[in-house]
């Protein structure tokens, strides 16, 4: 897309957020509504889409990606008025008579920025939260999910012709135009090294942003835990998407005394959940393209593989993978994985282990599976994390009810829910003073019984 072009859509935009239609919380619900109505008719074409950029089943479709948007728009339309309300606040003495308040407001035109790994859900959830504070949105999806980079223009412009919603496709040249502009709000999610230049372009107009970023989140395994449920939930998190999950299990940190039957379980649920002959299998999904396909074959030691190992390089597919007996100075231990290997590490002190963790960057996520609450509380409060599950994996963002986000390198802000209507508004503070009276204290000249006055109505 041309500069003029991209220029057109924001000046278009911010003329149509000036006339305050978005303002209606009327209005934003029936944009909501009509939104679910056009994802509905469009989901079969969605998941076509989702097919041709990522080899994603219409199952894992729906659940990661469909459903789940449909469920934030859901949550939207029944708690927006309740959301959208001023919130009337303590007022103190000094201030009598008067009425204090803090009222969400849109801040304008919102970049949204998103990646291509779960690209209609991670698109779609901040604009629903977005369109529902009382934004306008334009979307740069990603250009490596190119397929539904097109539906979702489509959505948007069946949904809301030209105005709510615009998208720009296209890949760094879009990329760096859009950055160039003056934006009211900025929402990025992808890597780490694009989230900081993405930061430091924003600063450049004071422009106030949301990172949702990745790093490597890891899963600690104690000697209580449940280690066949350990492994079928474990399992079904990391290989999700084949691995291509800001949230998925990492690394796997393993009490010495379970380590080999977690490894006999892993194997066990690997084989139950997928099977033999997995790189034939039309719904196991595929690497999004041959740079990230060599970069994760790149970190298998062969030495160190217990199961899987392999791909093809023709399908972009590559086997679930265990690692088995990796230390932090392994290759599969430097970046992000992003894809279906599992690093499994022995520790035999988990104060030691602890203390690791913490000197690596914050991660995005932390799973703990184990039964013992002292060791559940330690490992929970004493790592930064961005969000997680006990027991589980992934699910902890599948709930509008809780925000989804990261601290540090995973990131700053969050959204979901109550906390995304939040990261889409600016709370106004509003003071209503009354005119049938004016306490004459405040006003000069001073005196010393004023002063007296004074400190007795600011205590």
């Amino acid at each position: 897309m041309e500069l003029e072009q991209i220029l057109e859509i924001i000046e278009r935009q911010k003329a149509y957020f000036k006339n305050g239609r978005t303002l209606d919380v009327d209005f934003r619900i029936a944009n909501l509504k009509r939104l679910k109505q056009v994802i509905l008719e469009m989901e079969d074409e969605i998941y076509e889409a989702l097919y041709k950029d990522l080899g994603k089943g219409k199952s894992e479709a729906y659940f990661c990606e469909v459903g789940m948007v449909i469920n934030e728009i859901d949550y939207m339309l029944r708690h927006i008025r309740s959301f959208a309300k001023d919130k009337r606040v303590h007022t103190p003495l000094a201030q009598f008579h008067s009425k204090s308040f803090r009222r969400p407001s849109p801040y304008g035109l919102v970049l949204v920025m998103s990646p291509w790994n779960y690209p209609f859900m991670l698109t779609m959830d901040p604009v629903v939260d977005a369109l529902a504070a009382g934004n306008v949105v334009c979307v740069k999806p990603s250009a490596y999910s190119p397929a539904t980079s097109e539906i979702i223009a489509k959505l948007a412009k069946r949904a809301f012709g030209d105005d709510v919603m615009s998208v720009v496709t296209g890949g760094r040249k879009e990329n760096q135009a859009l950055l160039d502009q003056d934006f009211d709000y900025i929402f990025f999610t992808g890597s780490v090294n694009v989230g900081k230049e993405v930061m430091s372009r924003a600063s450049q107009h004071l422009v106030p942003i949301t990172l949702e970023l990745g790093g490597k989140s890891p899963v600690f395994v104690d000697e209580s835990a449940n280690i066949e449920l350990c492994a079928r939930r474990l399992v079904f998190g990391k290989y999700l998407n084949v691995g291509q999950t800001c949230v998925a299990p990492d690394y796997v940190l393993v009490h010495e005394k379970v380590h080999a039957r977690f490894i006999e379980a892993v194997k066990k649920e690997i084989q139950l959940q997928y099977g033999g002959d997995i790189l034939n299998k039309d719904d196991y999904g595929r690497i999004v393209n041959l740079k990230h396909y060599q970069r994760i074959m790149g970190l298998i030691s062969p030495e160190k593989v217990v199961v899987g190992g392999f791909g093809d390089e023709e399908k972009l597919k590559i086997a679930p993978t265990v690692l088995d007996n990796v230390t932090f100075d392994d290759p599969v231990m430097q970046e992000e994985i992003f894809g279906p290997i599992m690093p499994v590490l022995v520790y035999d002190d988990l104060d030691k282990i602890i203390d690791k963790v913490r000197d690596l960057p914050n991660p995005l996520a932390l799973y703990c599976f184990s039964s013992n609450k002292i060791n559940i509380d330690k490992i929970t409060r004493q790592i930064n994390f961005g969000g997680g599950c006990i027991n589980d994996t992934i699910i902890h963002l599948a709930t509008s009810a809780m925000p989804f986000g990261g601290v540090g390198e995973s990131g700053m802000g969050g959204y979901h829910g109550k906390v995304g209507f939040e990261t889409f508004s600016h709370l106004k503070s509003i003071v209503d003073k009354k005119t049938w009276i004016d306490l004459p204290m405040r006003y000069r000249p001073y005196s010393k019984g004023k002063d007296k006055l004074i400190r007795t109505f600011m205590k």
